[in-house]
């Protein structure tokens, strides 16, 4: 084990033999056979006798991995048995591909090294592994951030001396050119795209990752593959075991009546849901791109298959398995085909299985929905914070944009009860920008809570954000707008969305301290709230948009690419804090230096929202037992003052507070008096005997 601030990280090292002794897994599984009532927990024979056959027939060795799995799938079976009878248990099969989810488990657990399953059990605490104050993410493009996975290595350095200690790699496995969707479009999901590396780089850099005590977080599409993946390939030749891997139509009868409830996702670029494969004079359906042929989850083979490329990613390594698009992952006829219950029920039996074989890796659902469908990407009921680990707090990042472009911090703290009901156990991803576009799907009556007109408010913001509306700083552009409903997402970095770049442009020095400020208080707002605080590549320096998509033809339709920039590291000095690279880039260190000072900003379920006092301030406390920790941000461009009554309304009774950003002592003053926020300023407050 290596030491790491206060948490233990285990290393790769050889794990000591276990002590010989006769105990075998299957064992445990010789218990009475005694029925029970229908009231009551149900012994189960034949679940019992199917898992005891799994156990033997894998032949495990003595060991106490061994033993360990072997009772959290004795924990497990009942449930896995259970969620995947509410799927398939209509089907005649379904005994037989239950069977092979059985195995598929126990093999991934086989397969998996020592050196893995010592970072498992390191992981076993008393608290989750990834609430930890001490984690701090980048999301980055391998290629565009360092070039391959190899030059990938070399900048650890960089991202050390940053904070970050937790990679997560967008999609690096192979798909085609010009029909990726970023990577996206998968066509091998066991195979390095040739511009990243190969498979033996990635393992080289999980490796020397682990060494320094740092994370890796990869994607896994469940919803889709590419329209060049093997499966798919096999489907257009019409192999009838591979076609049902996907939905396929003879005529437009159904698809028409799908789309009638189907949101298109992509209006401007990729109408509508299905496309039409005339090798087999059929149509497939394409809820995203035409390229990316949606998998068919009513197929048990499609959950088998893919569950063992879960655990392909899982024994590669990856610490954080980010689920892409799980919204989307059940259709069904007469419905959205998002959000439904039966997504749900297989993110609980994946998120089982993984528990089993693979406990070490925590699930990411990547659900960008509103913040009441959100939480229930936790699970709920029974399995509440037994589905998805992390979620991203999608809403809370459109929030911060929303009080940024209005000074208001209303609307966002109108959205907070639903936030707040987030389980113990599971966690955020907090960011301000993320590869993707910013959605303003927060719900209508957040915006009436503050007095705005929803419809106004939202095109205020696209026209703001835009650089549409008058006197607005910021430089961003619309993405998927729907000419039906004029909905829009909206593009850009975050630090031409905050005003940066037409500051540069302008070269008005005053107006480049104020997007400084403002992206640093973006930046803060989101480290210290709880969660996981994932940085976009760029965003640590400052970059503002690239336009160079446009003279590529696989880019240039999608402006999503004008911030995901080509990092160019020849003309940036990171040592030089008078250059706007150099500045941005202090400043976030410091702020994560600091995040990793304060335990207190674990993620414990441990947060409140002060009362709004000032509508300009947003406020939060952060608390433990006898202790508690003042976060108050100003999200207008004019000073905010802030009564002191604010704290003592939530529990403060000193009479000096220390601010741990500038590190000075402040005395309190009474009700009638204030705290001074400058200009997009903030403070992070704690009493002072």
């Amino acid at each position: 084990m290596q030491q790491h601030g206060n948490k233990l990280y285990a290393t790769a090292t050889k794990p000591e033999p276990e002590p010989v002794s006769t105990w075998v897994p299957w064992k445990l599984l010789n218990i009475s056979t005694k029925t029970y009532s229908d009231k009551e927990i149900m012994y189960n024979h034949p679940l019992h006798q199917q898992v005891k056959e799994v156990l033997q027939s894998a032949a495990l060795k003595n060991a106490k991995a061994d033993n360990e799995m072997a009772v959290r799938l004795i924990a497990n079976a009942a449930d896995m048995q259970q969620l995947f009878q509410q799927l398939y248990g209509h089907r005649a099969d379904a005994e037989k591909h239950f069977a092979e989810l059985l195995q598929t488990v126990v093999t991934a657990h086989k397969q998996r090294s020592a050196a893995l399953q010592t970072l498992d059990a390191s992981k076993q605490t008393a608290e989750p592994w990834f609430i930890s104050n001490e984690l701090v993410g980048m999301s980055l493009y391998v290629d565009r951030f360092a070039g391959s996975l190899q030059q990938l290595e070399h900048k650890l350095d960089y991202l050390d001396r940053l904070g970050v200690n937790l990679l997560h790699l967008m999609p690096i496995f192979e798909s085609p050119a010009n029909e990726s969707d970023g990577g996206y479009a998968v066509s091998d999901f066991r195979k390095v795209d040739a511009r990243f590396g190969t498979l033996k780089d990635l393992q080289q850099l999980q490796q020397t990752l682990q060494q320094r005590g740092m994370y890796m977080m990869l994607d896994i599409v469940l919803n889709h593959t590419s329209h060049r993946h093997e499966w798919a390939e096999k489907a257009r030749q019409g192999d009838p075991f591979y076609k049902d891997f996907f939905y396929f139509f003879p005529d437009r009868t159904l698809p028409d009546q799908y789309e009638q409830t189907m949101p298109e996702i992509f209006p401007e670029s990729a109408p509508g849901s299905f496309t039409w494969v005339p090798e087999l004079n059929e149509w497939v359906m394409t809820v995203f791109h035409n390229y990316q042929w949606d998998l068919n989850y009513s197929n048990p083979a499609v959950l088998v298959a893919m569950l063992d490329t879960i655990f392909f990613y899982a024994n590669l390594g990856v610490d954080v398995l980010r689920i892409d698009a799980p919204a989307f992952i059940w259709k069904q006829l007469g419905t959205t085909s998002q959000n439904l219950p039966q997504a749900h029920v297989l993110l609980r039996l994946i998120k089982l299985c993984v528990q089993t074989a693979t406990p070490g890796m925590a699930l990411l659902g990547e659900a960008i929905v509103a913040p009441a469908e959100i939480m229930k990407y936790f699970g709920t009921d029974r399995f509440t914070a037994r589905e998805c680990d992390f979620a991203y707090n999608a809403t809370h990042m459109a929030l911060q944009w929303d009080a940024i472009a209005t000074g208001d911090t209303r609307v966002m703290l109108a959205a907070q009860h639903e936030l707040l009901r987030k389980p113990y156990g599971t966690s955020w991803i907090t960011y301000t920008r993320c590869h993707d576009d910013i959605g303003l799907g927060y719900d209508d009556y957040m915006i009436h809570a503050a007095g705005f007109n929803p419809w106004e408010h939202r095109r205020f913001l696209k026209d703001y954000f835009s650089g549409v509306y008058e006197g607005s700083p910021a430089k961003g552009a619309l993405f998927a707008v729907n000419p039906k409903t004029q909905d829009a997402r909206i593009s850009g970095s975050l630090a031409s969305l905050c005003g940066l770049e037409t500051a540069l442009r302008n070269n008005d020095a005053a107006a480049i301290d104020m997007s400084l400020r403002k992206i640093e208080l973006m930046q803060a707002h989101h480290f210290f709230m709880g969660g996981l605080p994932m940085l976009f590549y760029g965003d640590e320096i400052g970059c503002i948009n690239d336009y160079t998509y446009l003279n590529d033809s696989g880019k240039s339709y999608d402006n999503r690419w004008m911030h995901r920039p080509m990092i160019q590291w020849d003309s940036i000095n990171i040592d030089d804090t008078a250059t706007v690279a150099g500045k941005v880039f202090a400043a976030t260190q410091q702020l994560i230096a600091l995040r990793k000072q304060l335990e207190i900003v674990s993620d414990r379920s441990n947060l409140e929202w002060m009362t709004p006092h000032n509508i300009h301030v947003a406020g939060y406390v952060r608390h433990l037992p006898n202790r508690r920790l003042y976060c108050v941000f100003n999200f207008s461009d004019k000073d905010a003052w802030l009564t002191w009554y604010a704290f003592r309304e939530k529990g403060m009774h000193f009479s000096r507070m220390k601010d741990h950003v500038s590190g000075q002592q402040l005395p309190v003053g009474s009700d009638r008096e204030y705290l001074v926020l400058p200009a997009y300023g903030y403070m992070l407050l704690e009493g002072v005997e």
